[in-house]
């Protein structure tokens, strides 16, 4: 928890270095105890981003912090990256940061 009450989750840059890795990331961070696997792809992200699936419940406000962030983008690459963040930025309950 941070000092005001929300949540953080931190998407580590560190732990990827492709779409693929990225995504399980997004599972390690963003899901808990499910019984089912994820999809990969857009729409699976902007779903897990909601919340609801054991991290934080559906539209719960809560920060994201993606630390070393130049460094997932020049591994994923400018387009894949804008595409992320505008996924990420459009959900209201989540205040997000970019580090490093």
């Amino acid at each position: 928890m941070n000092i005001d009450n929300k949540k953080t989750i931190i998407i580590d840059g560190a732990n990827f270095s492709n779409l693929k890795s990225f995504y399980e990331e997004i599972d390690r961070v963003l899901t808990k105890d499910l019984d089912w696997d994820t999809g990969h792809n857009l729409d699976a992200l902007n779903d897990l981003l909601r919340g609801g699936f054991g991290v934080y419940e559906y539209a719960e406000p809560v920060k994201i912090i993606w630390k070393y962030f130049s460094v997932s983008k020049s591994k994923l690459g400018n387009k894949v990256t804008d595409t992320l963040l505008e996924i990420i930025v459009n959900h209201d309950h989540i205040e997000f940061e970019t580090q490093g």
